[in-house]
């Protein structure tokens, strides 16, 4: 399949820390094996092969069997967007960002895959049931996704201020048509580098912040809709709770 994959791993997992000490987030076990690991299976397996992963903190504990290397010699200062641009040469097909610290199914990827549309983000109707067995409030957490009749996102990656406010979530997976990168591309680097981004500084600007400037300035981003069957593990809570319930969640 023509069509490849960057995984921005360059961060330090604060918040999964000691688990996070000496290896980097993307390599914490889950029932068994580096969520790296488990990520590459799944790619492979829906014929996903040629795979770049951004590295940064601990980046001599990630193999490099099977995927492309490189790094973010920023990492400390820097968030996504800037660690998925040290892999920029690889814009020149179809591609899909994926987070380095999600877990789901091949069935997610597949739609993924499958869409059609110059930009493409996973959407997860059923997000409350995940929310809710990871925290309290799933408001203190969750983030605004509106999408209008056409089925496009409208908005996403902001505080919400009531629960109608989400029709979905975010989940931490993209594709970019091959057609529609160069301009992508060419937008990135137009942008202001003194400006702010939702509050966050350029070097910190959060994908959810990029797409919605794309949406702003571009191109619609198509909401490829799911129903669960993916997992993100953020905090020591949730790693407990992957552990636990991996077979329910993922398998």
């Amino acid at each position: 399949m023509s069509m490849k994959v960057v995984i921005p791993a360059a961060g330090q997992g604060t918040r999964l820390r000691p688990h996070t000490d000496s290896i980097p987030k993307c390599m914490v076990e889950v029932a068994g094996r580096p969520m790296l690991m488990r990520t590459l299976d799944t790619l492979n397996k829906a014929g996903l092969h040629d795979i770049s992963v951004v590295t940064g903190y601990k980046q001599e504990r990630i193999p490099g069997r099977g995927i492309k290397k490189y790094t973010n010699p920023n990492y400390e200062t820097t968030n996504m967007v800037y660690s998925i641009f040290c892999a920029e040469q690889e814009f020149d097909d179809d591609l899909i960002i994926c987070y380095g610290d999600i877990l789901f199914t091949q069935d997610v990827i597949q739609k993924l895959i499958d869409s059609p549309a110059p930009l493409s983000v996973i959407v997860d109707r059923d997000w409350q049931r995940q929310w809710e067995m990871r925290m309290e409030d799933p408001l203190n957490d969750a983030e605004t996704m509106k999408i209008n009749a056409e089925g496009n996102i409208t908005e996403l990656g902001k505080k919400p201020k009531a629960l109608t406010e989400i029709e979905g979530q975010y989940i931490g997976l993209v594709k970019i048509s091959k057609e529609a990168l160069p301009e992508v591309r060419r937008f990135y680097h137009g942008l202001d580098k003194k400006a702010l981004y939702n509050g966050q500084p350029f070097e910190k600007m959060y994908v959810t912040d990029f797409v919605q400037l794309i949406i702003d300035n571009l191109m619609p981003a198509k909401a490829v809709w799911i129903n669960g069957g993916w997992f993100e593990v953020d905090t020591v809570s949730d790693l407990e709770l992957i552990n636990e319930r991996y077979n329910d969640i993922i398998a």
